[in-house]
């Protein structure tokens, strides 16, 4: 099989091709796309695979922007995309994906080559903030994108203390609180794995 793209869809190839290249081994299936088997699984595929459910325009966000940093495992089924309020973006809408309008910085998001996606200090920013969601779940991905990408707990403690305004303010303190503990506990666990150098 020649070289393919990145990211197939059943735009480039049909159904049946894309489940045979799957069973020859040449294929793997990445959220609703295919990608050929030695892509390495790196944040720009995950946001080129979710990128396919909706327009260039809009950005990845949330729990799907965790999965494309690597704080969840499995890509939601519900894709949720954010548009900036002061973008012309005509209403999307699907029945996997949710789109919301905010108020957005362009540094807070990150461009890939197919995709658009907030960055790990807005993507924990919002579920923090983001009342409908559970404590533990929100505190769990946030905790796990922390852990891998160093310097993000302090930016978005930063970030926090600097929005006095913000809705729902003191939720997102204290889950982040929470959060914070949690590293904490995790950092002394691993500490206290670690074996003696000395007798």
């Amino acid at each position: 099989m020649a070289k393919l793209p990145t990211v197939l869809s059943i735009d480039d190839l049909s159904i049946a091709e894309l489940c045979a290249a799957r069973i020859d081994g040449e294929l793997m299936m990445i959220d609703e796309a295919w990608a050929p088997v030695d892509e390495p699984d790196l944040p720009s595929l995950r946001a080129a695979a979710v990128a396919l459910r909706a327009p260039r325009t809009l950005v990845i966000e949330r729990h799907s922007a965790a999965w494309v940093h690597g704080a969840l495992t499995a890509p939601p089924t519900l894709a949720r995309f954010c548009v900036p309020r002061t973008a012309r973006v005509a209403l999307v809408s699907g029945p996997r994906l949710v789109v919301r309008e905010v108020a957005i910085e362009p540094d807070e998001i990150i461009e890939y080559p197919r995709a658009r996606c907030t960055t790990p200090v807005r993507t924990g920013f919002d579920l923090l903030r983001d009342p409908a969601e559970p404590d533990g779940e929100v505190e769990s991905i946030v905790t796990a994108l922390c852990a891998d990408h160093p310097g993000l707990r302090a930016d978005l403690r930063r970030r926090l203390e600097d929005s006095t305004r913000m809705p729902h303010r003191g939720l997102a303190l204290r889950r982040f609180d929470r959060v914070e503990a949690m590293l904490a506990d995790g950092r002394e666990r691993q500490g206290r794995r670690q074996p003696s150098l000395t007798r």
